[in-house]
Parts: structure tokens; C-alpha cells; sequence
């Protein structure tokens, strides 16, 4: 009997060693996915990203392919876990306007099917602190399988690399927003992807200018073969379409006191459309913000957001609306046109 009991002891002992062993490797990835809360029932969510997820060592060596990006993520955040990476545009709207006390205001709406969301926080050494918008439903999420159990919330760990709009500690905002053309005209550098580029601006830059010179130093590929262009905003009120046409990058600068971005081309005012309600989307964005001579509240930009999200028949495609205050890093979040339960957030 004492024989058993001290077999049963160092047993004991053992699963507590490897449990503690485990616990300090995956300490990081413990917190992220404790800090994991629903914010809507509609399927939207808020965590903070602990730890180092590896941009630097990404960024140097660059990739051709999603398949490449989820080995990568495979490796380093989700450690063995498959994550299905397939970032793609939608038929969204943004836009950004300095008000009447010189904040830098920037909306924007993701229209898609069914998407549930993650807004999350990252904190990387050397880099800045952000806060960004993830759509689930490109890490294998959807209405029957939702990250609410520890066992079903490990692919949110891919986040920081799912990146479809957001903004950083220095007021520096960017956005993707599919178009129906492109033409990189790829040069050899190092390449990455759609929300990899956004990853990078967020982390590395500090105002539009800096975010260009970042962008320009690596080539692109569009996920799921979506071509997409970018709205870019800083705290300073500066703010430049980025397009990828005429055989590289193309920056759209804005010729009224705002600017606004859907789903057409804006370069040398092509305006090459998707034929989906992207101009009249645009037309209304711009003409309210105008009118308004550029002083929309908070509030009435929400509302505009919720205005112009898109209806496809009786289906509504509006699935995440979110306002960056880029003078104050803060704002206001809401899931599915509703803005009675937006919750406000702030990046400290």
C-alpha cells in the first residue's frame, strides 16, 4: 500500500510539473484567450493579445500565399491548431473629417454575410499599441460555431494578423475596402497581404506619411484574390486613399474637407466600379458630412454609418460599424445597425 501511494505521489508530482511547465510556456496565450468577452449577441467580441506574435520575424521573410500566413500562424500563435485564413473585402463604406473642435473623426462599415467580430487589443514591445476589428468568420467562426467555450476559442489567437480596420496609440487609422481591379505590379521586394499590410502601418507607423513610406517598402498580394484599397488617416486631420493600380502603389488625396471611400477606384477619378450601390453609398456620405460642414457628432456619424450599410434586398449586410475618435484614441463600436448598444472603448 505505502509502495502505491508513493507511486500515485510521484504521479501527482509529475502532472503538476508539466502543468506548471505548460502554463509558463502558454502563459501568454492563456491571458489572451481569459480575457476573451461577448459584447453583442449578435456574435462581436473584445480581448487584448498577449505577448509577442512574431511581426518582425514575419515581415523579414516574408509570404506568397495564405497558405504560407496560416503555416505561420500555425507555428506561432496557435501552436498547432489549423486556422483557415481567407481575408477578403466587402461592400463597405468609410470616411474620415476634422470637426469643429479638431478631432480627427473616421468611420467605417463592414458589409458582408453573416461575419461575428473580434475587436482586439495589442501591446507589442517596440511597436505601438492598437486596437483593431477582426472578422471571425475568416478564422473558421460562424453563426453554429462561436467562440463563447475555452475549447472553441483557441483560432481567436490568430487575430492580430486578421486585421480589417483600425487604430493605434498615435491616431493613425487605416481601413480595407474591396475594389473590383488592381494592378500591383510587383518589384520583388518582400511580399505580405491585405491585412498584414494593416498590421504594419498600426505597429510601425505614426502618422500618414510614415504609413506610405512602410507600404511602399513591400509588395502585395490580395487574399482570396480580392483586390482591396485602403483608407489611411492620422490625428492631424491628413488622410489618402492608398491604391494599388497604374502598376503600384497610388495615393488618392482628398479633394474636399473630407474623404470618403467605398467601392470603386478613385485613382486619376477612374471611378471603376462594382456596380453595388458604391456611389450612392459615397454620395451620401460625402453630401452629409458636407452639409454638416464637416461638425457630425459622434452620434450622427454612427447614425450616417448606420444609413449607408448595405441592404441586399431584405437581407442586411451590415454586420460591424465602428467610429475612431484619432485626436482622443478613442470610440464607439456596434454590431448589426445596433447603435443602442454601442460600446464605447478607449486605447490606453
Amino acid at each position: 500500500m505505502k509502495k502505491i501511494k508513493k507511486i500515485i505521489g510521484i504521479l501527482l508530482v509529475l502532472v503538476l510539473i508539466v502543468l506548471t511547465g505548460a502554463v509558463i510556456v502558454f502563459r501568454n496565450e492563456i491571458r489572451s484567450l481569459a480575457s476573451l468577452k461577448k459584447i453583442d449577441d449578435y456574435g462581436m467580441y473584445q480581448m487584448t493579445y498577449y505577448g509577442d506574435y512574431g511581426l518582425d520575424e514575419l515581415l523579414q521573410q516574408g509570404f506568397s500565399s495564405d497558405k504560407e500566413l496560416e503555416d505561420f500562424i500555425m507555428d506561432r500563435l496557435t501552436h498547432g491548431i489549423p486556422v483557415n485564413v481567407d481575408v477578403t473585402g466587402g461592400g463597405c463604406t468609410a470616411f474620415v473629417y476634422t470637426d469643429e473642435k479638431g478631432d480627427t473623426i473616421y468611420g467605417r462599415n463592414f458589409d458582408f454575410a453573416y461575419s461575428p467580430s473580434l475587436q482586439v487589443y495589442t501591446y507589442p514591445q517596440n511597436a505601438y499599441a492598437s486596437v483593431s476589428t477582426v472578422n471571425l468568420g475568416f478564422a473558421g467562426y460562424g453563426e453554429d460555431s462561436l467562440p463563447d467555450t475555452v475549447l472553441n476559442s483557441f483560432l481567436t489567437l490568430a487575430a492580430p494578423y486578421l486585421t480589417f480596420d483600425g487604430m493605434n496609440e498615435k491616431g493613425v487609422a487605416i481601413s480595407s475596402l474591396a475594389v473590383p481591379e488592381y494592378d500591383v505590379g510587383n518589384q520583388g521586394k518582400i511580399m505580405v497581404n491585405t491585412s498584414v499590410i494593416m498590421r504594419l502601418v498600426l505597429d510601425k507607423a505614426a502618422n500618414v506619411d510614415e504609413a506610405i513610406e512602410l507600404m511602399k517598402q513591400y509588395d502585395i498580394y490580395f487574399s482570396g484574390e480580392i483586390p482591396c484599397h485602403f483608407l489611411l488617416a492620422d490625428c492631424s486631420g491628413k488622410s489618402v486613399i492608398i491604391e494599388y493600380y497604374d502598376g503600384g502603389l497610388q495615393v488618392v488625396e482628398p479633394v474636399q474637407e473630407c474623404q470618403v471611400a467605398t467601392n470603386f477606384i478613385a485613382y486619376h477619378d477612374l471611378n471603376i466600379g462594382e456596380g453595388y450601390s458604391e456611389f450612392d453609398r459615397y454620395d451620401m456620405a460625402m453630401n452629409t458630412i458636407l452639409k454638416s460642414n464637416c461638425n457630425l457628432s459622434e452620434q450622427e456619424a454612427m447614425e450616417l454609418l448606420a444609413e449607408v450599410g448595405v441592404m441586399d434586398g431584405e437581407t442586411d449586410k451590415l454586420q460591424w460599424s465602428v467610429v475612431y475618435n484619432l485626436s482622443e484614441c478613442s470610440g464607439q463600436i456596434f454590431a448589426h445597425r445596433k447603435m443602442e448598444n454601442a460600446v464605447k472603448f478607449e486605447l490606453k
